[in-house]
């Protein structure tokens, strides 16, 4: 009798050639009836079907095992890749020469002298320098002083990492260079106008018949930093080439440095890259869109690395500690160490008696002009209050007895200032409360006499960049509080001293673009200083000149 089938139904029988995780792969289908009764099914044999068993989970190990291999294969494979990308720095940072012909659109600078009118003065002989293996590293400065201070301190830290010679910028004093994208900034740093105008230097910016080309001659002008600040310490452990005026035919002449041998790390914003001693797969963790590991730049193997810009306090982040104490070392230079500053500096300070305090208030431009009028309180009540040790409610009743339209609302924001307390310093003797300027110099007002407020007698000495500092309305707040209140105008003869001094690069006078630095050092001898929230300048003042002064260990912020 013919067996029973109740349904039909199909089923998908794997071939021993299948692969795990492909769909349909090696795979056929089969026509499978419904099981007969255990009566009426044929007996099978038994060897077959244990050795068909056996095959087909031969097989299914065999495919895990490929697939493992498979696997463990792929993961090395995206762990080198990413490896390599991160320390390619994404291909992206490698730009074609800086040529028109691979860029289309930047216009190659003329070929200049080898030492140019600009920093011939200021260099040397580069052929006493230089070695045809040498390796370099460049960057383009901008902005004021501070700005140009604080790419220094990064290129001098990333050069010495880094194991190459910096070609070292002078610095630019009065009219500043702006920011602008690489090549933008490149071609700018290059312009020769300068050398052009050569004829204006004989003459003198107040004369009336000076020709109209040169009104803008006497509005900047460059100088050495060894003019300004001791870098021999620096010198010590790296070399540093002056010389340049970012021309590729400066780089082709005196360094035979072609355009093929150089790495462009070109930014297009100023927060485009940081740079980092350490290996990591996440994404920056601070303003920068990309982080760029020190290590890639000691092991190209073109002979410069010409960067963009290296603005920024927190642009190198730093973890270790070799690297972090070079850095340290690299600020602790920047003190202003010009033998005619030092003495117009030590002038004003013993005019003030010796013990003063201090006050560095940016208040005169861009941003800290707007912000002027709570800038002015803040530093005043620090001033009161973390100085001079009065109790909030004192300054209270004393901002309303003397400023009763300018008192606020209530009491201002003191920020704990967590970069200082890292760095802490021994206690300071407490400041003389007898101090008073030597007799040439006398108090502007009265005394105070009341018990509460003899601290306020003692001599102030503000820094600041408000024109007119005596008469300005926003500091009236210093004037009438502090009766022997001083600013820089008050001490001509040591002002007098600097304005003969003449650039060695153009002849273009030195005095009014040293006023600021003069400033700066006066009021980083005082007993304590107080600065301006947010101005690179006044950080330079508190955590540099004032604990270079005293022995101090410097703050380092970023």
């Amino acid at each position: 009798m013919s067996p029973k089938v109740s349904r039909k139904s199909i089923r998908p029988v794997v071939s021993p050639t299948s692969t795990l995780g492909k769909r349909n792969v090696g795979t056929r289908l089969a026509t499978f009836e419904s099981p007969m009764s255990p009566a009426n099914q044929p007996p099978r044999p038994r060897n077959p079907g244990i050795r068909n068993h056996s095959y087909l989970r031969t097989a299914y190990d065999k495919q895990i095992a490929v697939l493992i291999t498979v696997l463990v294969i792929a993961g090395l494979a995206s762990l080198f890749t990413a490896y390599y990308l991160f320390t390619a720095t994404s291909r992206g940072l490698l730009h074609p020469p800086h040529d028109i012909k691979h860029t289309g659109t930047l216009q190659t600078p003329l070929a200049k002298s080898a030492l140019s009118a600009q920093t011939a003065p200021i260099v040397k002989p580069v052929n006493q320098l230089s070695f045809p293996a040498e390796k370099f590293l460049a960057y383009l400065p901008h902005s004021g002083f501070h700005n140009q201070r604080i790419a220094l301190e990064n290129a001098l830290v990333l050069a010495r990492i880094s194991n190459r010679t910096l070609l070292l910028p002078p610095i630019r004093l009065g009219d500043p260079l702006s920011y602008a994208p690489f090549d933008e900034l490149y071609e700018a740093s290059a312009d020769d106008r300068k050398t052009r105008l050569g004829f204006c230097r004989d003459l003198s910016p107040t004369d009336f018949n000076t020709p109209f080309q040169c009104d803008d001659y006497y509005g900047y002008t460059h100088i050495s930093w060894d003019w300004l600040v001791d870098l021999s310490g620096v010198r010590d452990d790296q070399r540093l080439l002056e010389g340049w005026n970012y021309t590729d035919a400066w780089l082709q002449d005196e360094l035979d440095i072609s355009t093929d041998d150089i790495f462009y790390i070109k930014d297009s914003t100023r927060n485009d890259y940081s740079f980092q001693d350490f290996f990591s797969f996440d994404p920056p963790a601070r303003k920068f869109f990309q982080a760029v590991q020190i290590a890639t730049l000691a092991h190209r193997p073109e002979r410069l690395i010409q960067l963009g810009t290296l603005f920024g306090s927190s642009r190198l982040h730093l973890r270790s500690s070799a690297n972090y104490a070079l850095r340290k070392h690299v600020r602790e230079s920047m003190a202003f160490t010009n033998p005619h500053l030092v003495r117009a500096a030590d002038g004003i300070r013993a005019a003030l008696g010796g013990a003063y305090l201090g006050v560095h208030l940016r208040i005169g431009d861009g941003v800290f002009e707007w912000n002027a009028p709570e800038n002015t309180r803040l530093a005043w009540w620090k001033l009161l209050h973390l100085v001079l040790g009065f109790a909030h409610d004192n300054i209270l009743a004393l901002e309303r007895s003397l400023f009763l339209d300018d008192a606020g609302p209530g009491l201002p924001t003191l920020n704990v200032d967590y970069p200082a307390m890292r760095a802490p310093h021994p206690p300071l003797p407490p400041f003389p409360l007898n101090a008073t300027p030597s007799s040439s110099f006398p108090c502007r007002g009265p005394l105070h006499t009341s018990p509460t407020l003899i601290p306020l007698n003692a001599p102030l000495f503000v820094s600041t960049d408000a024109r007119s500092p005596a008469h300005n309305g926003l500091l009236v707040r210093f004037t009438r509080t502090f009766p022997c209140i001083f600013f820089l105008d008050d001490f001509p003869e040591e002002v007098a001293s600097l304005r003969d001094l003449k650039s060695p690069v153009d002849g273009v006078p030195l005095g009014p673009f040293l006023m600021p630095f003069l400033d700066a050092m006066a009021v980083g001898q005082a007993w304590q200083v107080v600065g301006t929230e947010q101005s690179t300048f006044s950080a330079f003042v508190t955590d540099v000149l004032w604990r270079t002064y005293r022995g101090y260990e410097i703050v380092q912020r970023g």
